[in-house]
């Protein structure tokens, strides 16, 4: 515990403050990209890029093998893992596009293929006399051990960047997002921001081999805006909160895998954010859990409580339990089962407010079909003054016509 608390505070070292704070950035700049890409329902996308990265990170480990004896130098290797995932995303884009198969086949057939051929070519690096073999399975479910500070510097370096063009391109993004025909009318180039939209991805999926690994990265594109989505409905505020989750997770993740040697720092980011996943699922005041539930609750009171009210105006026998308990509770009966004086003074009012509903649904259909349960709340809570004046008019003429 002292030693996640170490690290919890920056005091656990230069390079694992470092590391830290790259994942933070790069969980901010994931949330931030992933916001979008969910937006524009393709989520899955970044599955198919991470999974295509593993060809190129293999083919340049081997050639800088070959060439320098050493195949670990970083830079060459994200170079490699992105030339392979932009030949990945070209290749999905072309089926989906010149075929007649849906992205969802493309990206199942693009992830396999990759993958497979990676897999393949780790086979064959294990076959050579080069040094650094071992630490590539680390590019895998990401790995911090061992991270020298200049790879430290350029991962915290890229997600920088990452998160700052998010910043500066969000107005385009969520256009194109919600509306691309009406982007495209205010002189949003489309087709450039989708496709810049792609890159950020790809950059994020290639700075979090080191941290995430190319298996999990995709969960820290799709976890954060998830988790944001719980909170609110403000495209904008989804986008910050899925920043915020996303730096959180890799700040909990990467603390929790320094505290001990040989813990993977993917999964305990993925666990991070799926820990604060679960909490909004749970506890959001908007859509959580808890907050139905007690929301369903309250909305059966309310049911038992009017259709108690009007059966006391009608003088109907009331014979469940729970509407009985209700009405008890607010003191509009006795034990005994008979009204008290506001019970009937309330059961009055709601069987007059009933017959102004009736009257509301039939003069104003249209305005009635777009009031979800509304007749359970008070009708001065929902309807303007002039409206209700309106169906008061109208039920005092009804009463006078029909005596």
């Amino acid at each position: 515990m002292e030693a996640w608390w170490r690290a919890l505070i920056f005091d656990a070292g230069y390079n694992t403050s470092l590391v830290t704070l790259g994942a933070m950035l790069l969980g901010c700049g994931a949330g931030m990209i992933g916001s979008f890409v969910l937006l524009r329902k393709r989520s899955l996308v970044s599955d198919a890029i991470s999974h295509a990265t593993l060809p190129g990170l293999a083919l340049a480990f081997i050639l800088m093998a070959l060439v320098f004896g050493d195949g670990r130098w970083m830079p060459g290797l994200l170079v490699g893992a992105g030339l392979s995932a932009a030949a990945g995303l070209w290749a999905v884009q072309a089926i989906s596009h010149r075929t007649r198969l849906g992205e969802d086949a493309a990206i199942g057939a693009v992830l396999s293929t990759f993958f497979g051929l990676g897999v393949v070519l780790l086979t064959v690096i294990q076959s050579l006399a080069v040094s650094g073999q071992a630490g590539l399975t680390g590019y895998l479910v990401g790995s911090t051990a061992g991270m020298l500070a200049a790879e430290a510097q350029l991962i915290a370096l890229c997600s920088l960047l990452l998160a700052i063009g998010v910043i500066v391109m969000r107005r385009d993004f969520l256009m194109v997002c919600f509306d691309p025909v009406f982007a495209a009318t205010n002189g949003v180039r489309v087709q450039r921001v989708d496709m810049l939209l792609m890159l950020l991805l790809l950059a994020v999926v290639v700075i979090g081999l080191r941290i995430t690994g190319l298996i999990l990265i995709v969960a820290l594109t799709i976890i954060p805006p998830v988790t944001g989505r719980f909170w609110t409905d403000r495209p904008l505020r989804v986008v910050a909160l899925a920043a915020l989750i996303g730096a959180l997770a890799g700040y909990l993740g990467v603390t929790l895998s320094s505290v001990r040697e040989g813990l993977p720092t993917g999964p305990l980011v993925v666990l991070a954010s799926f820990v604060l996943f679960l909490i909004s699922f749970l506890l959001s005041p908007r859509r959580g859990i808890l907050a139905t539930l007690i929301a369903h609750q309250r909305f059966k009171r309310r049911v038992h409580l009017r259709q108690g009210l009007l059966a006391l105006a009608r003088d109907e026998a009331i014979f469940d339990d729970l509407t009985m308990r209700v009405l008890r509770r607010q003191g509009f009966i006795r034990r005994d089962g008979v009204a008290t004086p506001s019970g009937w003074a309330a059961a009055r009012d709601a069987e007059h407010e009933e017959r102004l509903w009736a009257l509301h649904r039939r003069y104003y259909p249209e305005d009635a079909a777009q009031l979800d349960h509304r007749g359970l709340l008070p009708i001065e809570r929902v309807l303007s003054p002039d409206t209700i004046m309106v169906l008061e008019n109208r039920l005092m003429s009804s009463r006078e016509t029909h005596p």
